[in-house]
């Protein structure tokens, strides 16, 4: 083919590379459908012309020009940014931000030592964070690397392997039986070719395609005979296909645009989100409140500054985002123990959080391999000729061999060739539903038929029992079609077998032969379910998840699986129900329905909608193409490593196992790891609560500030540092035992409940600090030395004694059982509680205490403090208890 050729239409049919931005994506997609839809009303040879090549594909120089121009061969993935992309991103968050103003603020006002301390608190968070996500995505980047994908193309008359990328409009693919269709293709030769698109459209049976011109009006391109599209298999047959489409222009290409963009909020994010702003909120009022008391009682407007500035940093939760960061990575490593890879770290709360989980039928709930169950005669009585003859026909095709033929060839093994020898072959059809082969066999010409039921009692006159043939009348007829009903309505997929005797004379055979046949039985097959589904879905209904069942399969076999795995059909919704719903009868029928059958992708993606808006946390479970939109609506998308690359793209949760026991263990994981969440949440809440009143009363009537600014951000740092042994930490049992979510107005009633009990023993130090230690002889001593001493004692007791207080009552909060005696908190946070409670002690005695401004306190203090310590964890727990019976656990 000439040059010229190639250049005659480059424009129209090979459009030039461009910058690409998330508008141009549906245009894009559109463009490859109106040149799929012209091309395949064309004849091949006119295929070839308009794309500037012939059967001896393409020349190198074309390739590299069309390369350079339209691009490489690659669907839009979602971006992954850079570095300082990353960086940037989590600089974001409304805690770090405050966290860099206060320490810009600091700095400005001389105060080197805060700005140093709130700055080290910023890069901890935001390095852990990243460093923890980015180890989690490199694992799923590894698993996916896994899969090398290439095709066969011819170039310069020559068949090559090369990589999907290197495709370019204009190249001649080769395709055969398990191959991938790399890219849209119009196909131009075609033998006995059959593909699958249920990765694409979710439709299970074969599609015949062919290479001859098709009617294309009201057609969607997808429709197309003569096309085959980026992402579908192959599943007998060979053929040949012009290339016309590439990466973005593909159908392929339109669904992973979809999916570029940024996830909407899930949950967890808008829980998170929640309460930091909650906290934001609380910390500003707080702060404007201490200034203006220390600034109109103490006179001292920049003093004031810094000290609210000081408490604006211990009333921040600074360490959330690593506290979340750390608990989420390490849910995520134990769950790669357990054949789970996590791909988006937060996805591991909402597996905690879902109550619903929705998922296919086939493979998850059945052993996805279809296996002969039963072989009789029209009698229903089990035949070794029905079983025998169907052998031979599935043995000596060559057309499309189809599951249920697999499934007969495994039943048995039969010597066939030694006893009959293949005459013809008339393949299969989607008219006639059935397809026949013809054998030499005991004399004669034997076609053998096999088929959709209703199809071969059309063309049967007779059937056979033993020995004996009889006329089939049609009382027989229907008696046979509820036989098949009813096997039908039990799961099984039938089809039927007869036969017809001719001559050995006659050597060609068509369907026209296929009429008088004797029936000779039919065969019955299914899906078995496996073996853990029952217990699996006792599990998660027993963890207070409800599954519901989304699939294309039709409502009769559904159900009879769903009964067989002990799964209670509520109600059985079908697609063809669904149509033309509003918003408010989609989500009460999505409510009240468990399995839905015959489901076109969107209507999947509308039933999660649907149970989102009913204020269900829902999962949903695919690994089609034509589930990637509804994984990706779904508050946590779960795929397995077996399924297409856009659908492993749009999960969060990849299974190496496809099974529901897998499942199990990823939503005890997820309420783990948010039950740590919580108890870092409730802590901070409580405790900063209870601090606004001591802070605001102590600003107020004490005649110095209630603590030095440096003291307030060690103890804050060091109150930090305690709660690291968090994301170690056990979880009783009964936390695991049903979903756990956001619950903003339960943590705020707790903070109201528990708060206060620390400002009762914040005031009795105070006092016991002003009276019995003497320091209120501070307001009458003119000694200036004494002034200070006094300042310092103060500061000191009540440094140790909120330091103490608020680390040790970690583990009054973190159970709802009777803390040390029904549940012990795990050694890493016993070690970290410890080690600050330790050094809490011996600050006042370190070298490090005139630097902090602390002094050596008497020893009658440290029996006060362990009947503060004993009083208040005793009242605490059985506040903590009364909460609990009030308003129920946290949720």
């Amino acid at each position: 083919m000439s040059e010229n050729l190639d250049l005659a239409q480059p424009r129209a049919s090979v459009p030039p590379r461009r910058a690409r931005t998330a508008a141009d994506g549906s245009a894009r997609a559109a463009q490859g459908e109106r040149e799929m839809l012209e091309v395949g009303a064309l004849p091949p040879e006119a295929v070839f012309t308009r794309f500037g090549t012939s059967d001896k594909g393409l020349t190198p120089d074309q390739v590299e020009e069309r390369l350079e121009r339209v691009g490489p061969n690659e669907v839009e993935h979602a971006r992954r940014l850079g570095f300082f992309g990353e960086i940037f991103q989590r600089s974001k968050n409304p805690l770090v931000i405050q966290l860099l103003v206060i320490a810009v603020v600091s700095l400005a006002l001389g105060d080197v030592r805060a700005a140093t301390v709130v700055g080290a608190m910023v890069i901890l968070s935001v390095a852990l964070g990243y460093v923890q996500e980015r180890r989690s995505n490199n694992a799923v980047e590894k698993l996916l690397s896994m899969i090398k994908a290439t095709c066969t193309a011819v170039r310069a008359g020559k068949e090559i392997e090369l990589p999907l990328r290197d495709l370019v409009p204009g190249d001649l693919v080769v395709l055969a039986a398990g191959d991938i269709v790399p890219a849209d293709l119009r196909l131009v030769a075609t033998k006995d070719f059959y593909v699958s698109q249920a990765a694409l459209t979710g439709e299970s049976m074969p599609i015949e395609k062919t290479a001859a011109a098709a009617d294309t009006a009201g057609k969607n391109a997808i429709d197309l005979p003569n096309a085959c599209f980026q992402g579908s298999n192959v599943l007998s047959g060979t053929a040949r296909g012009v290339v016309v489409n590439t990466g973005a222009r593909t159908y392929f290409g339109a669904i992973s645009a979809r999916l570029a963009g940024q996830r909407v909020l899930t949950s967890f994010d808008r829980g998170i989100e929640s309460f930091t702003w909650l906290m934001i909120r609380f910390m500003v009022v707080m702060v404007t409140v201490v200034f203006f008391i220390v600034a109109l009682t103490k006179h001292d407007w920049a003093g004031a500054l810094l000290f609210g500035l000081s408490v604006a940093v211990g009333l921040t939760p600074e360490m959330l985002p690593m506290i979340v960061t750390v608990n989420l990575s390490k849910g995520a490593m134990a769950m790669s123990r357990k054949q789970v890879i996590v791909k988006r770290l937060n996805s591991i709360q909402n597996f905690g959080a879902m109550d619903v989980l929705c998922t296919d039928k086939t493979g998850t709930l059945t052993q996805d391999r279809i296996v002969l169950e039963r072989y009789v005669d029209v009698t229903n009585r089990e035949s070794d000729d029905v079983l025998r003859y169907a052998y031979m026909n599935s043995y000596y095709q060559t057309g499309l061999r189809n599951l249920l033929d697999r499934a007969i060839l495994a039943h048995t093994d039969l010597d066939v060739e030694r006893s009959a020898r293949k005459v013809d072959e008339i393949p299969f059809d989607f008219q006639r539903k059935r397809m026949s082969v013809v054998i030499d066999y005991q004399g004669d010409h034997v076609l053998i038929c096999k088929g959709a039921v209703e199809e071969l009692f059309r063309v049967c006159t007779r059937y056979q029992v033993d020995d004996d043939i009889n006329p089939l009348i049609d009382m027989l007829k229907q008696d046979l079609l509820e036989e098949y009903e009813n096997l039908s309505r039990d799961g099984y997929r039938v089809v039927a077998i007869a036969y017809r005797e001719f001559p050995r004379t006659k050597e060609v055979f068509s369907t026209a032969d296929e009429t008088d046949l004797v029936l000779l039985g039919y065969l019955a097959f299914f899906d078995p379910p496996k073996d853990s589904a029952m217990a699996a879905l006792e599990a998660l209904r027993k963890s207070g998840v409800a599954t519901k069942i989304l699939t294309g399969d039709n409502a009769l076999v559904t159900r009879k699986v769903c009964r067989d795995v002990g799964l209670v059909v509520e109600q059985v919704v079908t697609g063809d129900q669904l149509r033309g719903l509003g918003e408010g009868e989609l989500t009460d029928l999505a409510r009240r329905g468990n399995v839905f059958a015959r489901l076109t992708p969107s209507q999947k993606e509308d039933i999660i909608r649907a149970l989102q808006r009913g204020g269900h946390v829902v999962g949903f479970l695919g690994d089609g193409i034509n589930d990637a939109p509804a994984m990706k609506t779904a508050d946590v998308g779960i795929s397995v490593d077996t399924a297409v690359d856009v659908a492993k793209e749009s999960a969060d949760i990849i299974l190496l196992k496809k099974s529901l026991l897998v499942l199990e263990d990823g939503i005890l994981e997820g309420r783990r790891v948010f039950g740590n969440i919580t108890k870092y949440v409730k802590m901070g809440a409580s405790s900063n609560f209870g601090n606004m009143f001591s802070v605001v009363g102590g600003s107020y009537f004490l005649p110095f500030l209630p603590m030095a600014p440096i003291q307030v951000l060690v103890n804050n740092l060091l109150y930090d540092f305690s709660q690291v042994g968090i994301p170690a930490d056990r979880v009783d049992d009964e936390y695991l035992e049903k979903p756990r979510k956001w619950n903003i107005e339960n943590i705020k009633k707790f903070m109201i409940f528990i708060g206060p009990m620390s400002s009762i023993f914040d005031y009795t130090t105070f006092f016991l600090m002003l009276y019995f230690f003497g320091c209120i002889a501070y307001k009458t001593t003119p000694n200036l030395d004494l002034k200070d001493h006094y300042e310092r004692l103060f500061h000191t007791g009540w440094f140790v004694e909120s330091l103490l207080t608020q680390t040790l009552i970690v583990h009054i909060i973190r159970t709802n059982r009777v803390p040390f005696f029904q549940s012990r908190a795990s050694w890493p946070l016993t070690l970290t509680t410890l080690s600050v409670m330790a050094a809490a002690c011996a600050l006042p005695y370190s070298p490090m205490a005139d630097y902090l401004g602390l002094v050596r306190l008497p020893m009658s203090f440290w029996l006060w403090m362990l009947a503060t310590l004993i009083a208040y964890s005793t009242l605490t727990h059985f506040v903590k208890m009364r909460f609990i019976r009030r308003y129920g656990a946290d949720e």
